[in-house]
């Protein structure tokens, strides 16, 4: 029992993720893809990221969530998510801390929602890199069941991170930060060490969000190679939707007319 909440769920993995309409998501891909290719992609990559979650969660307690926004958005959801994934809405607006602000206050929204419904653990994890190592995921649900109260920070190349876990919703890892910027993975670390909790790094990864690492991406699908040891997962759904959209082509005409301008 914890804050008067019975706990034993064990460890929540919840996808941050925006509904995959044309327009709303994946909008710095937008050209050039089309709006409409773009929230396939997004929806491909929910997909595996869902399935990724139910994959580690055969071989720990482990629950898969999508934290969405906005409210009224669920049907856009079905049959994109893999069979078994909860939703949670995640807009923030229950968050009353006046410190926290912008994409910090869907984070502490969804991880509030889901300690209250009695998980010892919540992870939220970005839905940006669909090739993430399935060990990854279960390196967080183990260093937070075994550490106590601690924090798991999962960097990702650009500064941010793609997977912040916690074994309770502490207010101040969402204060204040630089969301969208490259000091967001450091900002965290801080906020991290001035509550006096200890920090378990893992293995960085690489967000996908901009035309030049959607490339990286498609090279990756086609030539895994696994990175300090780690295999990617395979993300069939994202490597379907890549070739039956002929994504490779797309970017490909891009660059040449970025090169005969």
């Amino acid at each position: 029992m914890r804050g008067g909440v019975a706990r034993g769920l064990g460890c929540a993995i919840a996808v941050m993720a925006k509904a995959p309409v044309p327009r709303q998501v994946k909008t710095r891909l937008a050209p050039p893809l089309t709006p409409e290719v773009a929230a396939a992609l997004s929806g491909s990559f929910l997909r595996d990221v869902t399935d990724n979650i139910a994959l580690a969660a055969r071989h720990a307690q482990i629950r898969g969530y999508v934290a969405y926004a906005p409210v009224g958005s669920e049907a856009a959801f079905d049959g994109v998510l893999t069979d078994g994934a909860g939703l949670l809405v995640a807009d923030g607006t229950d968050v009353t801390a006046s410190g926290v602000h912008g994409f910090g206050r869907c984070l502490l929204h969804a991880a509030q929602s889901l300690f209250a419904q009695g998980h010892d653990a919540v992870c939220l994890l970005n839905s940006d890199s669909p090739n993430l190592p399935t060990a990854l995921l279960l390196q967080a649900a183990s260093a937070l069941a075994k550490h106590g109260d601690c924090i798991v920070l999962g960097p990702a190349e650009d500064g941010g991170y793609y997977m912040l876990g916690m074994n309770a919703p502490h207010l101040h890892l969402f204060e204040d930060i630089a969301w969208s910027t490259s000091a967001v993975a450091a900002q965290t670390l801080e906020r991290a060490h001035a509550l006096g909790l200890p920090v378990v790094d893992l293995d960085p990864w690489y967000d996908v969000d901009d035309p030049p690492a959607l490339r990286r991406l498609c090279d990756d699908l086609i030539s895994p190679q696994p990175v300090n040891g780690l295999a990617p997962y395979s993300a069939p759904a994202t490597a379907a939707c890549i070739e039956r959209h002929q994504i490779p082509g797309m970017l490909a005409a891009a660059s040449m007319e970025g090169c005969t301008r």
